[in-house]
């Protein structure tokens, strides 16, 4: 047993310890799985009865999705490709999706997940970066590839098109997709292979077993860019595996104080190529024997309402500008949420104003968790079983370790600013193919240095501040966008809002701020008014742009750099 002093000097230096819920161990304990794919081949079997994904009404059970993984991946390794190749995905959430992640990972190859809206500047850069040698695309973006194909290392293309496995529906959605609503552009790539016809041949061959440890790569996911070019963080599968595990005891922490379903319901409507969802929808989802509900286009509300209004659903991730999207929505505030256990915020801050209304209309609490994708991704969520929304990101998941540290790299006091730096099992294993950009990342005693500014309380919780790219010097003050934004969107007549800083001669820096109205009474007398009282004078926005609707990443972060 530990006596008192070592407790104490334990707490001392990880003062989140303290807080954590009941039965949450400090330590995340064994992964449970050698690989990835040892996970798939075991739960696909454990669960082969119960319902994996549905998309648009049409369900695939556990025994399906393996039987068709198993399939994709022996098609694959029939093509020659081999353990550690590069396969990149570039799909919204439909069922293709998971087959084809499952069916990469199976194979022991590493998926390469692309934002399907990627213009061809930007699909060239991560085709050629990953040296992907294969890609999975839905006919719908296939005119993109077609620009820059000839200019990757990629010899083998897979087109898909919605309907795919949607059995006869999927005629009726492919002719509403291509010929009503037109949304598959001309395209031509010689010498592809439809996914129906791979899997068909898949299904005559057998999956050859590949040896996979938990250091081999399984994810190259493609950080937004924001800091120049875009760079692959490489996620082992030790990483992920390790982020599953954690999540595990944080999320027993919910049902333990609301109860767990028999089959755990999620909303997958964030997309599968994006970390969050990956890791906590269709990874974790697997790992639990979840049953999760795509949502191929969740920009449009009032189908992704109808959705929510057909499944009796248990967790939903989300996003500050979807949860805000769904509370401006009349059908979706008259929706039963009695089946809610979870409703889980990151990717954004979440602001006060927004969780405060969606506790009001559906009396569940957003919880806010952070990460990004060279954590794979969670790295701190609020206790699952707490009373209210916090405006923290809470504490440190198991096995993970926050520093707040200066320029120079020491660490701050309890309360101070600083840059949070992670140390942890779910870290990723550094930048694919960039040394440089690695070590300018991490840290001598192995911490990732996240690029975001925040504080920790005594209580082991962390507020974010902001990005410190993204901080206005105002006279040598730091003004930090999101507490701007925050005050703005408390205001009823205010949708959206976004702060920068433009250049000043008397200040070095002002703030600008630009805002979507709810209503055409909101003023710039209006706003600038709301920001007197809730901000002091240097923090107040001195220039006001009213806009229809701001810039936003695919998964509704707003693009504070296109705005600049």
């Amino acid at each position: 047993m530990a006596d008192a002093s070592q407790v104490a000097s334990a707490y001392a230096q990880k003062p989140w310890l303290k807080s954590y819920p009941e039965g949450v161990p400090a330590d995340m304990g064994e992964l449970g799985y050698e690989s990835l794919a040892e996970m798939a081949a075991i739960c696909t079997r454990k669960y082969a009865d119960k319902r994996a994904f549905t998309c648009m009404d049409k369900s695939m059970t556990y025994a399906e999705l393996d039987a068709a993984s198993q399939a994709f991946g022996a098609y694959l390794q029939s093509l020659g490709l081999e353990k550690g190749d590069r396969v990149a995905l570039m799909m919204p959430n439909i069922l293709q999706y998971p087959v084809a992640l499952y069916g990469v990972l199976r194979a022991g190859m590493t998926v390469v997940n692309v934002n399907p809206l990627y213009t061809p500047r930007e699909l060239e850069h991560q085709l050629k970066d990953s040296g992907a040698k294969a890609i999975v695309i839905l006919e719908n973006f296939a005119h993109t590839l077609q620009q820059v194909i000839a200019r990757t290392d990629v010899k083998h293309v897979v087109v898909t098109s919605m309907g795919d496995l949607m059995s006869l529906k999927g005629h009726i959605v492919n002719f509403v997709v291509r010929k009503v609503k037109k949304m598959v552009p001309a395209w031509s790539i010689p010498g592809h292979a439809g996914f129906k016809a791979i899997l068909a041949a898949g299904r005559g061959k057998t999956l050859q077993p590949v040896e996979i440890d938990r250091d081999d790569v399984a994810f190259l996911q493609y950080t937004g860019g924001t800091t120049g070019v875009s760079k692959g963080a490489t996620l082992t599968h030790g990483n992920v595996l390790a982020n599953v595990r954690q999540n595990d005891h944080w999320v027993e922490v919910a049902y333990a104080a609301r109860g767990k379903p028999e089959t755990v319901t999620y909303m997958c409507a964030l997309p599968l190529y994006h970390i969050f969802a990956l890791t906590v929808n269709a990874i974790c989802g697997m790992d639990q024997g979840g049953h999760n509900v795509l949502i191929p286009n969740p920009r449009d509300i009032p189908g992704f309402v109808k959705e929510l209004g057909k499944y009796e659903w248990n967790f939903f991730a989300g996003l500050n500008t979807l949860f805000n999207a769904l509370l401006n929505n009349e059908d979706f505030r008259k929706l039963d949420f009695s089946s809610v256990r979870l409703v889980m915020g990151g990717g954004m801050a979440v602001q006060k104003p927004v969780a405060e209304r969606w506790r009001e209309v559906t009396g569940t609490v957003i919880y806010e968790g952070y990460g990004l994708s060279e954590t794979s991704p969670v790295a701190t969520a609020n206790p699952f079983d707490a009373p209210e929304f916090t405006g923290t990101i809470g504490l440190p998941l198991p096995s993970t370790d926050i520093a707040i540290r200066d320029e120079e790299g020491h660490d701050v006091p309890l309360g101070e600013v600083g840059e949070i730096c992670i140390r942890g099992p779910q870290v990723m294993a550094g930048y694919w193919n960039r040394p440089d950009e690695t070590e300018n990342v991490m840290t001598a005693d192995g911490y990732f240095r996240s690029g975001d500014m925040g504080f920790m309380d005594e209580t082991g919780r962390t507020k974010i501040v902001d990005r410190k790219k993204d901080m206005i010097l105002v006279s040598g003050f730091n003004v930090y966008p999101n507490e701007v934004e925050e005050v703005a969107a408390s205001h009823p007549g205010i949708l959206e809002a976004a702060a920068i800083g433009v250049p000043d001669e008397k200040s070095g820096e002002v703030v600008k701020l630009f805002v979507v109205r709810k209503d055409d009474s909101v003023t710039e007398a209006v706003v600038k008014k709301h920001c007197e009282a809730n901000l002091t004078g240097y923090k107040r926005p001195k220039f006001i742009e009213f806009r229809d609707e701001l810039p936003k990443t695919n998964v509704g972060k707003i693009l504070r750099r296109e705005l600049r």
